[in-house]
């Protein structure tokens, strides 16, 4: 069993800098990718950035360049650094864990926090 928690979130302006944490805990194959996905009002859950435990990361198209993702493999922990931050950064941010060994996959969700950026 895995379980995810995540912590930050809260109200900026724009243009202001806010960071998301998140941790795992449990059994956790060595293949996996750590990662934010958001959900704002009306819309589907989004790509924000994942990293793999090569290191490997991919982000949105809407925040590369403002957003950097980092990792603890000791920890498997990933932090989100975001800057420059938009009102439609807007939106529900959810950490989230896809764990692989062979063709066993493993899809864990945090409880989502609420970022929103406005004046």
């Amino acid at each position: 069993q895995v379980q995810i928690v995540q912590s930050g979130g809260g109200s900026v302006q724009p243009g202001g800098s806010l960071s998301l944490s998140c941790a795992a805990s449990g059994t956790i194959f060595s293949t996996y990718t750590m990662g934010w996905y958001r959900q704002a009002p009306g819309k589907q859950r989004e790509l924000v950035a994942t990293i793999s435990d090569g290191g490997s990361t991919n982000y949105g198209d809407s925040v590369k360049g403002r957003f950097t993702i980092s990792r603890d493999n000791a920890k498997y922990a990933v932090v989100l650094q975001m800057s420059s931050l938009k009102p439609e950064d807007t939106a529900v941010y959810y950490c989230n864990l896809f764990n692989t060994l062979g063709y066993g996959t493993m899809n864990y969700w945090s409880q989502g926090t609420q970022v929103t950026v406005s004046s």
